[in-house]
């Protein structure tokens, strides 16, 4: 196993690099032109903001000390320069480097985005294993768990749990708080959602494993409901589950703009948004570059984790 293994992770690891490297590229592009095409002088937002009233003369010197008085092609070039050294620019707003305002916040949304995936990866595999005990009336129920908590907006989740959990029970509170309980509901808001798409998608591939020959045979010796599923049908329900969870990933963070805001929560969702709103470029594009690493750092880690499952799948 091993033998095999470590070649297949070599060259997987390798078109993972060079496709990471696109993926940083075209995300940092993208943004760096679509932050720009938005109207307004960022200018502006250099100086203190529309409502600052600064006169053209402030105007023009913010613009030069930040490279913005250049063509867009020539800012382009000093913007990538700047990445190659890992000079993710200075932020307008705040006037701190982009590196240390998304030091600040990460851990938060790290904590936070990690939390709901665990905990959508749980109730996933609850659901599915409901389903899978149970005859024709529970698959249906699940089955309709599954679509209905997949469909669900995270702003409306959000606002339904802050009024059951924190303002009718009192048991968590309704504005996130570092410790724990602060973390619930966020999380929870995330992962449910979360745990109706991965729960559609593991029950499927449970339902194949369940009808093949390798579970019949396991019944014929005598195998229970319990050790079936948990013993072998299990790595086949997980697999395309897996190999979702950078994807699943990626609309963590991107969730978490709503619900760090909803919840007060500091993080780098809310940072984003922030900075969209005053046309911090430099944090905008530094946050989605971020991200797009994460992205890529969590699909490699489910694509090894489909190797580790499935020896089928170590061919490149």
């Amino acid at each position: 196993m091993a033998g095999g293994l470590a070649p297949a992770l070599s060259a997987r690891a390798g078109l993972r690099v060079l496709g990471a490297v696109f993926v940083l590229w075209a995300a940092a592009t993208i943004t760096f032109f679509a932050v720009r095409a938005v109207p307004g002088d960022p200018a502006e937002t250099i100086i203190g903001g529309p409502g600052s009233q600064a006169g053209e003369e402030a105007l023009a010197a913010a613009r030069a000390e930040y490279g913005l008085d250049l063509p867009l092609w020539e800012q382009y070039l000093r913007y990538l320069g700047g990445l190659l050294s890992g000079d993710l620019g200075t932020s307008y707003a705040l006037r701190a480097p982009v590196t240390e305002v998304i030091g600040e916040q990460l851990p938060g949304t790290l904590a936070l985005a990690l939390t709901a995936l665990l905990l959508g990866w749980a109730l996933a595999l609850l659901l599915v294993r409901q389903a899978a005990r149970g005859g024709r009336v529970s698959r249906v129920l699940g089955t309709i768990m599954e679509v209905t908590a997949a469909a669900l907006p995270h702003f409306w989740l959000g606002a339904v749990l802050i009024l059951v959990f924190a303002t009718t029970l009192g048991w968590l509170p309704s504005v996130s708080t570092p410790d724990l309980p602060g973390l619930i509901l966020p999380a929870l808001t995330l992962a449910i959602p979360l745990a109706g798409f991965l729960g559609q998608v593991m029950r499927e591939s449970a339902d194949d494993a369940l009808a093949s020959t390798f579970a019949l045979s396991a019944r014929a010796r005598g195998e229970s409901p319990a050790g079936l599923f948990w013993r072998h049908v299990l790595r086949h329900a997980v697999l395309p589950a897996a190999s979702l969870s950078g994807w699943a990933f990626g609309t963590l963070i991107s969730g978490a703009v709503i619900v760090e805001t909803l919840f007060a929560r500091p993080g780098l969702g809310r940072t984003l948004f922030l900075a969209v709103q005053g046309r911090d470029v430099p944090v905008v594009t530094g946050t989605v570059l971020v991200v797009a690493l994460a992205y890529v750092l969590i699909t490699f880690a489910g694509d090894l984790l489909e190797m580790l499952v499935d020896p089928r799948r170590r061919r490149v």
